[in-house]
């Protein structure tokens, strides 16, 4: 982050002291800071990815859609099952779709089995544009260069134990 930008002190210690002063909780105020650390964190990396990615003329979101399709077994889902892996509204899936189809990233084809829908078919320049944005974010680490891999194991296996508790996934399997 630009130098400009950085605050003097870190704002999420900060309001964790106002916490306890005014409501005297340390039991809450550690909570709070963890959350909100997470989600700063989520916006850290968010903005990153969105730069590397627009390298590329994409988005993160857009980005990530063309993963899945690289990654599906014919390089093509329909919208629901794109909306249900970005964990986005239909609508959202369908407006991604429409910017990569509008850049020759994807080609909407007519389901056969759904008259109404459609899927979306990765095409070579997203693939290519897809590959580009990999290995930009590979070289930048994903953003967590700060930690080693110990580290950054510890940090997947703690949040992971919060989805699981959330119920994002069904562990059993």
């Amino acid at each position: 982050m630009p130098k400009d930008l950085q605050l003097p002190f870190d704002p999420i210690a900060r309001a964790g002291e106002l916490w306890r002063a005014r409501w005297g909780d340390d039991s809450a105020a550690g909570p709070m800071m963890t959350a909100t650390s997470i989600m700063r964190v989520q916006q850290l990396l968010l903005s990153e990815f969105d730069a590397i990615a627009g390298r590329h003329g994409l988005t993160f979101a857009r980005y990530e859609a063309l993963v899945l399709l690289a990654f599906s077994r014919e390089g093509r889902l329909s919208m629901g099952r794109i909306g249900e892996r970005l964990m986005v509204h239909p609508t959202s899936a369908t407006n991604i779709v429409q910017r990569l189809a509008a850049q020759g990233f994807v080609e909407r084809v007519a389901n056969p089995a759904d008259r109404r829908g459609a899927f979306a078919v990765i095409t070579d320049a997203g693939r290519a544009a897809m590959e580009a944005t990999t290995a930009d974010l590979e070289q930048a680490r994903f953003g967590l260069g700060s930690l080693d891999e110990p580290g950054q194991d510890m940090l997947f296996a703690l949040l992971r134990d919060v989805r699981v508790a959330a119920g994002d996934f069904d562990d059993e399997v």
